[in-house]
């Protein structure tokens, strides 16, 4: 299990990201977005799910395309964090309102089996449990990956949320 040393050094680590955009040409954005990523000091971008045309959470908005990514960064939770803020604002992205469209939005999602609560950064993301449209791109690219507050993989946490709003687009990134 990582400790609070871990948070102030730099080593290789797995963390997992899910990606969304529902203003502008998504796929591009998206394409885009990886390709930025795995471009950035830091970070790698081991692999990739398909994207997911998914409902969106909130106000009247269109339908969000959704992906997760793997990562391996040299990074610690925090930069990480502020570089994933950092490539949002590349991308236009203006926070109006919660859960409001978006040209891009990248969330941290797992930082190795990391348990993190600070006000402005919590590892696992408190509610990709609870999300089909985090969850099965996830679970595409790292079922067996064990959410550490629950202690269960992806694949079975998946099995328990409602993802009647997730659409297959049989797509993937042009990386």
């Amino acid at each position: 299990m990582m400790t609070s040393d871990d948070l102030e050094t730099s080593k290789l680590t797995m963390s997992a990201i899910a990606l969304g955009s529902n203003i502008g040409d998504s796929r591009a954005i998206l394409d885009s977005a990886l390709n930025v990523l795995n471009e950035t000091p830091g970070i790698t971008v081991c692999s990739y799910s398909s994207y997911y045309s998914t409902d969106p959470i909130g106000p009247a908005q269109p339908d969000i395309l959704n992906a997760c990514a793997i990562l391996e960064v040299e990074l610690t939770p925090q930069a990480l964090l502020e570089t994933l803020l950092d490539i949002e604002q590349q991308f236009g992205r203006v926070r109006h309102e919660r859960w409001g469209p978006r040209s891009l939005d990248l969330d941290l999602l797992l930082f190795e089996d990391l348990i993190l609560d600070m006000p402005n950064l919590q590892v696992p993301h408190p509610r990709m449990t609870e999300r089909g449209f985090v969850l099965v791109p996830l679970a595409e690219i790292a079922p067996d990956w064990i959410e550490p507050v629950s202690g269960e993989a992806i694949a079975t946490l998946l099995q328990k949320v409602d993802c009647s709003g997730v659409r297959s687009l049989n797509l993937q990134s042009k990386m």
